[in-house]
């Protein structure tokens, strides 16, 4: 396990190296500045402003000048608000983030799993039949499909709830079922179909002749077999929900990473996108290794050992 721990570390160290690396250089190949407006800036100032942020160097002391930043945790200085650091751009969208994409997690495990699993035990009937019609929807609906519509129908028409911002708890509840409904549904089929797969395994036959209560075969033999492939797409899920959604978070005008992010795009805040980007990408990977030590708790067959080189 540890030796499995320590490769799984280097790679992912590696990885992220990577993705400082492209990212570094794909936003320097962008044409124009992060300073470029429609206003045309006086030579002088322009220059004051590239050395102040070191953007006169050679683009490869730029870059190793990055690195250096990096490995002391620090993301650099905002392009576009003068005196804010990207770390703190993040920390101060972080809470809002969380908030939501917990609570949308959440949903998706607290009604996923359970649907799923009255699909499957109900099989070509009514409730198998009405949970894939609502799931089916769920999924090809987009988000912002299903924001702009909950938006305009219980916020602007009903009133029943503020349409941007979360000073009021009630602005909780769409920003969650925008975020969430997709994978609702998706956690919901993936879960059916799994545990369909599951019950019709020789050992399930097999726990059934032996004269197991239904309630212990399939807590103990078939839940538990069918959850590997669900828990593979959920580490990545949650990382997705909890890092932000740029697009709900723009339509709800949420102060978190996901619109910090839209706007750095918008503002060409190069150091906040990159910021974001390996931040994001750091989540991903943390949460891909939870995962596989998952495996192993649900599945005793499972070793992790090291790849040999």
């Amino acid at each position: 396990m540890v030796g499995y721990l320590a490769q799984r570390l280097g790679m992912m160290a590696l990885t992220l190296f990577g993705i400082i690396t492209l990212t570094f250089f794909l936003m320097h190949a962008v044409p124009g500045g992060p300073f470029v407006s429609e206003r045309m800036m006086a030579p002088e100032i322009s220059a004051a402003i590239n050395a102040k942020y070191g953007l006169d160097l050679p683009i490869w002391q730029q870059y190793l000048n990055y690195l250096g930043s990096i490995a002391r945790f620090d993301l650099g200085p905002s392009f576009k608000y003068p005196g804010v650091s990207v770390n703190e751009m993040i920390a101060s969208g972080l809470p809002v983030t969380l908030q939501v994409g917990l609570l949308s997690v959440i949903c998706v495990v607290a009604l996923g799993l359970p649907l799923g699993i009255v699909a499957a035990l109900n099989r070509n009937r009514w409730p198998d039949t009405t949970v894939m019609f609502i799931a089916t929807l769920g999924v090809a609906i987009p988000s912002y499909v299903i924001a702009t519509v909950s938006l305009y129908v219980f916020a602007l028409k009903l009133g029943w709830v503020p349409t941007f911002g979360l000073d009021d708890w009630r602005g909780y509840f769409l920003p969650v079922f925008a975020l969430s409904g997709f994978w609702i549904s998706f956690v919901a089929r993936l879960t059916r179909s799994s545990l369909l797969e599951t019950l019709q395994q020789d050992y399930m036959t097999t726990a059934r002749a032996k004269g197991l209560r239904r309630g212990q075969i399939l807590i103990k033999h078939g839940l538990r077999n069918s959850l590997l492939p669900v828990v593979t797409v959920i580490g990545p899920v949650i990382a997705n929900l909890v890092t932000g959604s740029f697009v709900i978070e723009q339509i709800f005008a949420l102060p978190g990473i996901g619109r910090q992010f839209v706007l750095s795009i918008t503002n060409r805040d190069y150091t906040a996108i990159m910021g974001i980007t390996i931040f994001y990408a750091a989540i991903l990977m943390v949460m891909i290794l939870i995962v596989d030590l998952l495996y192993v708790w649900l599945d005793p067959r499972i070793k992790l050992t090291r790849v040999a080189a």
